[in-house]
């Protein structure tokens, strides 16, 4: 017996030309310690072209923060892949360890804290995109001030 496959709608299987394969590593990008830690977008609209979210990956050193924002149009995945975090959602405590996810509704007051004694690396994704990108991400704090060396802006 011979399998066969009907034929859809020509090209709906093929990528559009406009939308090339896009590949980065986290260390070709450089770290943006505006809101503190050490935060890298890795795939976005600006660098891979992408039309519905982006992604990134985020290192906090022990006693580091990520300020307090929330996103009006986006929902934001978190997976902790080192360490451990505790991440305030409208102001109350949810510890993350290895190994875990946490889906942030849009809206959604949110800060990020090692409060563990070794590096935090956790990774985020936000869809969809904000109408502009201006509009994508709401500041509620300043960024963090304490002893640790957050290592300056670009």
């Amino acid at each position: 017996m011979v399998d066969t496959v009907e034929e859809g709608p020509a090209g709906v299987h093929e990528r559009p030309a406009d939308r090339p394969l896009f590949r980065v590593h986290e260390s070709d990008i450089a770290a943006d310690r505006r809101r503190g830690g050490e935060i890298r977008t890795l795939l976005s609209p600006r660098n891979a072209g992408s039309v519905s979210g982006f992604l990134g990956v985020a290192r906090l050193e022990p006693g580091e923060r990520i300020a307090e924002h929330y996103h009006p149009y986006s929902e934001e995945f978190l997976y902790v892949a080192d360490g451990e975090l505790t991440v305030d959602l409208d102001g109350e405590p949810w510890n993350l360890g290895r190994g875990s996810a946490l889906l942030v509704p849009p809206g959604t007051r949110h800060r990020l804290r090692n409060v563990g004694s070794e590096p935090a690396r956790v990774v985020f994704q936000l869809g969809p995109l904000a109408p502009r990108p201006e509009l994508g991400h709401v500041d509620t704090e300043a960024p963090a001030t304490s002893g640790v060396d957050t290592g300056g802006g670009r």
